[in-house]
């Protein structure tokens, strides 16, 4: 498949996929479990693809200086340090590992 192929495949399956949801009843989005599962689903997601970027190289498990930085804003979070300060923290320490060839 050529990639223009892959594109209009992906745009038509993007296409059915919102005609779907369009076609949902009101009533079944009323549901208290679908309104936790909309509420949870994207934090789980979000927190999929950060481990998947933090700890995986292609096909292969990776552990190197973004752990370090993951664990550093793990860290300030738990001492409920402001959102800014944990990116800092984050991004601080990531650089200090990769300077220091880690």
């Amino acid at each position: 498949m050529s990639i223009w192929g892959a594109v209009a495949v992906t745009a038509l399956g993007c296409y059915a996929v919102k005609l779907v949801g369009l076609l949902v009843p009101a009533g079944a989005l009323e549901k208290p479990l679908v309104r936790r599962l909309a509420a949870l689903l994207p934090v789980a997601l979000l927190a999929a693809l950060t481990a998947q970027q933090t700890f995986g190289d292609g096909q292969a498990p990776a552990l190197d200086a973004r752990a370090a930085g993951v664990a550093a804003a793990a860290v300030a979070l738990v001492l409920r340090a402001p959102f800014l300060l944990v990116v800092a923290a984050a991004v601080v320490v990531t650089a200090g590992v990769r300077a220091m060839g880690g």
